[in-house]
């Protein structure tokens, strides 16, 4: 089997793990949540207008209402997170995210002539499996 072909394999095992399945189907679900893409749209708008008053040369900018836009654009993000939806999305992705940077590291290691049946990205790299508190693998 070539590289390619493994790696074609590789995104099939990835699509059939638990953790690909709850991500696609937490994504529907906010997809599907009026109230969350109201709430994103908000932010999105706050966060637009926000970038047009940065984009202006400094001279013309003003310091005050870029403040209380970027508080605005802030408490909606805020609220974005605390819809549950989207919690939900959040725990979920970052289990998916923590499985595909295993994945990579894994392919890393390999790269750099370990074992690719037994190399540990844990132990290798101190990680205690945690993405929260790391400053990145490597």
């Amino acid at each position: 089997m070539d590289a390619i072909t493994a790696a074609r394999e590789l995104g099939k095992a990835i699509q059939a793990d638990q953790r690909y399945k709850d991500y696609v189907a937490a994504k529907e679900a906010n997809d599907a949540d009026e109230e969350l893409q109201g709430l994103i749209a908000d932010f999105s708008a706050k966060r637009q207008r926000l970038q047009v008053e940065m984009e202006k040369e400094p001279e013309d900018q003003d310091g005050e209402q870029i403040r209380l836009m970027n508080k605005e654009m802030q408490d909606a993000y805020g609220e974005v997170m605390k819809n549950v939806n989207m919690a939900n999305f959040a725990v979920i992705k970052n289990a998916l995210d923590m499985l595909l940077n295993e994945v990579n590291m894994i392919i890393s290691m390999s790269c750099e002539g370990e074992d690719p049946a037994t190399c540990d990205p844990h132990a290798s790299h101190g990680c205690g499996g945690s993405c929260a508190t790391c400053g990145g693998c490597g």
